[in-house]
């Protein structure tokens, strides 16, 4: 398995390439697309899936432009699915005053999903408090776990869906 930041993506939020042999999916969507292309290309892969972590603006920047060139579906919680569509539930509108919106998943993770993609094998886990939806994916002993959990600290709560006392349960 390789993995492959593809950060600088935008607002600080990590975008990551993991492939196996020939097999790619994206964790978040935040890197510019010919960034996306490039990595895809370099490692001879093909793009399954694109995987959000949760539905802030910030962690789908370029999907509409990445799936667009690739046809990767767009794989979000069942409880964040309102949020692409809605600039103030994605918090876009919060910090830039005017609405945006985002494509709607293709496909809806309900709690414990477990996804599998010519052998990689992603299990999901429901990790609310950031967002309701938040979820980290675990590819063998590595966990992405967007804003649930960062290196020195853990995401915000004060956003739309989000729940401090449901992050700290998460946490632990």
């Amino acid at each position: 398995m390789r993995i492959e930041n593809l950060y600088p993506g935008g607002y600080a939020a990590n975008c990551y390439l993991v492939t196996v042999k020939d097999t790619a999916v994206l964790i978040d969507c935040t890197a510019p697309v010919s960034h996306v292309l490039d990595a895809l290309k370099k490692h001879g892969a093909t793009l399954c899936a694109i995987l959000l972590t949760h539905g802030h603006f910030d962690h789908m920047l370029t999907v509409a432009e990445v799936k667009a060139a690739t046809g990767a579906p767009v794989y979000l919680a069942e409880d964040d699915k309102e949020l692409p569509r809605d600039g103030e539930k994605n918090a876009f509108s919060l910090f830039f005053g005017y609405e945006k919106t985002y494509p709607e998943a293709d496909v809806l993770l309900g709690a414990g999903s477990e996804l599998s993609f010519d052998g990689l094998l992603i299990k999901t886990r429901h990790t609310p408090g950031h967002t309701r939806g938040s979820v980290a994916y675990l590819i063998d002993d590595v966990a992405f776990t967007g804003d649930t959990l960062f290196a020195n600290g853990y995401g915000r709560y004060d956003l739309y869906g989000g729940d401090g006392s449901a992050l700290i349960k998460s946490l632990k």
